[in-house]
């Protein structure tokens, strides 16, 4: 008993603070133990957050340099482009083809030059008068509808310029009246393209916004888009001299752009609006597929108008097509399809031939009565049908295929027969005198060489570049000045106009360099033009909230696109 109490006592002695009073040693010696341990175990703490914070650092720092290689390759492929040994693995590339596409990429370089010295930021360049004008309300047009053709041909640091100029300088609200359909086409659609082309996101999102000033046109009581809109104000109306009605080409060719403006932001009101359109045309489309100019956007049943395939209705045909190839042809856009071949029945039921030389044209409609004339804008068709023959069964594809080359066939000759060899803007046919220039001037339109690049993809026959190059050597003669190119006034004359026009840089020497380029240059079996030629992903239709479209960025390079430097040419 006495042991215990005895230990108990030496226990307690311990855990008493006048124990270490009457042993000083023990102080320190217990204070220094404890001060040791804070001191480690609080310098563990500040090396583990020390060496976290050293990681991220490091993987910050890794990421950075990741995206500095990226860029780099980016650079080098685009100023540097393949040696003669990768450029020889292309089957369809020669050393013709090489030399015409690096001539088409010059005078790509001589027309943005110019808009770059003379109307850097406006719309358009008066090459004559070495000054900008502002026809679509400052959009920078002419820039924008650029943007892919300079990242197409590798023009790197062209694009890098116009890309700042987007990022810092394009603004959109403006107090202006816009054409719904030509914003549409050439600046939706040209940021898009951009984007999907270079990954860069700031192409999307100057996209999103212009496409939310424009979707309140869609906003009348069938759903037919008026055609103009106050960018600023949001206020939508027609042309006076429609009486009212809606354009079926200004209404029927913005589904494109808004269904890969909903893919790509997951956003879905775009596309309601746009195919909204298509399903009320739908209700009470004719049974040859045929609609007049004129759409009433109150009952969004058609108005009596003219029929065509030129001005006013051409690209409607031409996107039920596409949107059925936007979407890889599933189900979800085969009543597009449809549609179009339904259209394409009463396209043939308005070809006729010429005598005594047998040309292939398709006529305009009023009523029953049908009209001799073609728009040389119809000169679309024969690349359309071709594209679209690839969807039929044997047989009539051949048929399809047969109408196209014979069709291109008048359009090259639209060309061919005038003394500058340049095409007027329509024709007129007549018995006996195959035909003649109808409105004589050239605005440097592509329709007829977006044909040629359609056919020669599909068919392999290299007839159809030598046209293409016969056209583009007729621009270089009669339409290229000094300080840039130029339409004419007369293609009988060759007197000159004062405008270059943003389709000369999207689409005319666009086509012509995709039509001495390898066929892997922008594959249609991966990408879908707009009207505007802006090349566009091609994406399985689905569930938007299910669709991941992503943008690689190395794989979007065109690798496969130059036979020579760009240096060698004297533009770096």
């Amino acid at each position: 008993m006495g042991k215990k109490s005895s230990s108990n006592s030496t226990s307690l002695s311990v855990f008493n603070p006048k124990y270490y009073f009457k042993k000083p040693q023990q102080l320190v010696l217990v204070i220094f133990g404890f001060i040791s341990l804070v001191l480690l175990v609080s310098d563990r703490q500040n090396l583990t957050r020390e060496h976290q914070e050293e990681v991220l650092r490091l993987n910050e720092e890794l990421a950075q340099l990741k995206l500095q290689l990226e860029d780099f390759n980016v650079k080098v492929q685009w100023s540097a482009g393949l040696d003669s040994a990768d450029i020889s693995k292309d089957d369809d590339d020669d050393p013709v083809s090489v030399e015409r596409r690096e001539k088409v990429k010059e005078a790509m370089l001589h027309a943005w030059t110019s808009y770059e010295k003379y109307a850097w930021g406006h719309d358009e360049l008066q090459p004559q008068t070495k000054n900008g004008v502002d026809s679509f309300g400052g959009l920078g047009a002419t820039l924008v509808d650029s943007l892919d053709t300079l990242f197409i041909m590798g023009l790197h640091e062209q694009f890098q310029r116009a890309k700042e100029w987007v990022a810092n300088s394009l603004d959109f609200n403006k107090d202006y009246e816009a054409s719904v359909f030509e914003t549409t086409i050439r600046v939706v659609g040209g940021l898009l393209s951009a984007y999907d082309l270079s990954g860069d996101k700031i192409f999307l999102e100057k996209a999103k916004d212009i496409a939310d000033r424009l979707l309140p046109a869609w906003n009348s009581p069938s759903g037919i888009p008026y055609n103009r809109i106050n960018l600023a104000r949001g206020s939508a109306h027609n042309f006076g001299w429609t009486g009212g009605n809606s354009i079926l080409a200004d209404s029927g060719t913005e589904q494109l752009e808004f269904i890969a403006l909903s893919q790509r932001t997951k956003d879905p009101k775009y596309q309601e609006k746009v195919e909204k359109v298509v399903k009320e045309l739908q209700k009470t489309f004719p049974a040859d597929g045929l609609l007049p100019i004129y759409i009433n956007p109150r009952s969004g049943t058609a108005a009596y108008s003219t029929i065509t395939f030129g001005a006013m209705g051409d690209s409607f045909y031409e996107y039920l097509l596409k949107v059925w190839i936007q979407g890889n042809k599933t189900e979800a856009v085969k009543h597009y399809r449809e549609m179009w071949e339904t259209s394409m029945k009463g396209l043939q039921s308005l070809v006729r031939k010429t005598t005594p030389s047998s040309f292939t044209y398709i006529c305009e409609k009023n009523g029953n009565f049908l009209s001799d004339k073609m728009d040389e804008l119809a000169c679309f068709a024969p690349g359309m049908l071709a594209l679209g023959s690839k969807g039929y069964g044997s047989g009539e594809a051949e048929k399809v295929l047969s109408l196209a080359e014979e069709l291109a066939w008048t359009c090259y000759n639209f060309y061919q027969l005038t003394p500058t060899k340049l095409a007027g803007e329509n024709y007129y046919f007549h018995p006996g005198q195959d035909m003649n220039v109808g409105t004589s001037w050239n605005i440097l339109r592509p329709e007829t060489v977006e044909s040629l690049f359609y056919l020669w993809r599909i068919t392999g026959n290299k007839t159809y570049q030598e046209w293409g190059w016969n056209i583009f050597q007729s621009f270089e003669k009669n339409s290229r000045l000094e300080t840039g190119y130029v339409g004419l006034k007369d293609v009988n004359s060759g007197i000159k106009d004062n405008k270059m026009q943003t389709f000369f840089l999207a689409e005319t020497l666009k086509y012509l360099y995709l039509l001495f380029s390898p066929t892997s240059v922008i594959s249609l079996d991966e990408w879908v033009f707009n009207t505007e030629a802006h090349p566009l992903r091609i994406v399985t239709r689905g569930d938007l909230h299910q669709e991941n479209v992503q943008v690689d960025r190395q794989q979007k390079l065109p690798i496969h696109l130059r036979g020579r430097k760009e240096g060698r040419l004297g533009y770096n």
